[in-house]
């Protein structure tokens, strides 16, 4: 009996040893997965404070709630189980709904450049992301403002969850179904709580400093907690304008970076030769800070491709495509 314990005992060890090795193994493809779609989450992260400006402070942080529970449900139920698909039964399909995506965030990227060095009316359907802001005269209620607020922002939410799951997709090595709908899960969970987590600090930390910069403590700290809270209400604005920036720089050199490799998948490999060839060069005359400066020359090559792809689709989206999807919604609107 005791030799039949001791050997039970030893399988039970060697499952959980197999089965922590197996956590191990999914825990580390996520990290190495979720680090690829980086540009795309701090485009995320930098998009979603406007869609909560304008409203009363007590209903900011349940506006960025009900925001990333849209941001699961896009991730979980739909782009999870249709990334798997693909995968499953149409691999070939993978590379060339990345480089679209990838040409969609260039487009978006270089739209708001153009907007911001030529000023004019906003095409039709706002982009992608939208201004955040509901036009005058819609009228109706605060709640139904917020309402179209939250579906626009999971609308926008969706496009750049998409581009996260098949950049994740990309980035796992061959494994089963099972492994690979793990990593999808936890890459989705963790980088959704760490969006709007930070999402959830940015929009109330005006809020905090406004309550740190009227604070009553007495010396020898009170004019310090005072100092830094007026500190934190003059710099949010300003860090907001950054957001925005490195946003619309993320949008560009990500698209980019996903055209150039796709490009060099199909055999064209000119522009990836080209970029790597101007980081070492440059890493080279940097030495003792390869790694950065390799990386700047590479996001910086693969941001021109992105605003090349972008500048050609800005024509060719105002021209065609808006017309026609105006075509399209005043034939469904038509009444029968």
């Amino acid at each position: 009996m005791s030799v039949g314990l001791i050997a039970l005992l030893d399988d039970v060890a060697f499952m959980v040893r197999t089965a922590a090795a197996s956590l191990d193994d999914v825990a580390g493809q996520a990290a190495r997965a979720g680090t690829k779609a980086a540009g795309v989450v701090i485009d995320d992260a930098a998009v979603t404070p406007r869609y909560v400006v304008g409203f009363a402070a007590e209903r900011e942080l349940p506006i960025v709630g009900k925001i990333a529970l849209g941001s699961l449900r896009n991730k979980l139920l739909f782009l999870l189980p249709g990334a798997l698909a693909l995968s499953a039964f149409a691999p070939w399909a993978i590379t060339p709904l990345l480089m679209l995506g990838g040409a969609y965030l260039g487009y978006e990227g270089t739209e708001k450049v153009y907007e911001a060095l030529f000023p004019h009316q906003a095409h039709g359907d706002g982009g992608a992301h939208g201004d955040g802001q509901d036009r005058q005269g819609d009228g109706g209620s605060d709640r139904a403002q917020e309402d179209r607020r939250v579906a626009s922002a999971i609308k926008t939410d969706f496009i750049l969850s998409a581009e996260i799951m098949a950049i994740t997709l990309a980035a796992l090595p061959e494994g089963g179904f099972w492994m690979r709908a793990a990593v999808l899960a936890i890459v989705a969970i963790g980088i959704t709580a760490g969006v709007y987590g930070v999402v959830a600090l940015i929009v109330k930390a005006d809020d905090a400093g406004l309550a740190l910069a009227r604070s009553t403590a007495g010396p020898p700290f009170g004019g310090v907690v005072r100092g830094v809270g007026r500190a934190v209400v003059k710099g949010m604005p300003i860090l907001l304008r950054i957001l925005a920036v490195v946003g619309t720089a993320a949008m560009i050199w990500v698209g980019g970076g996903i055209v150039m490799h796709g490009l060099e998948t199909y055999g064209i490999a000119a522009p990836a030769h080209a970029a790597h060839a101007a980081a070492e060069g440059a890493g080279s005359l940097l030495p003792f800070a390869r790694q950065v400066v390799e990386w700047l020359v590479t996001a910086m090559a693969s941001g021109l491709i992105g605003l090349i792809v972008g500048g050609l689709l800005i024509p060719l989206t105002r021209v065609v495509l808006a017309p026609a999807w105006q075509s399209l919604a005043r034939l469904r609107h038509r009444p029968a």
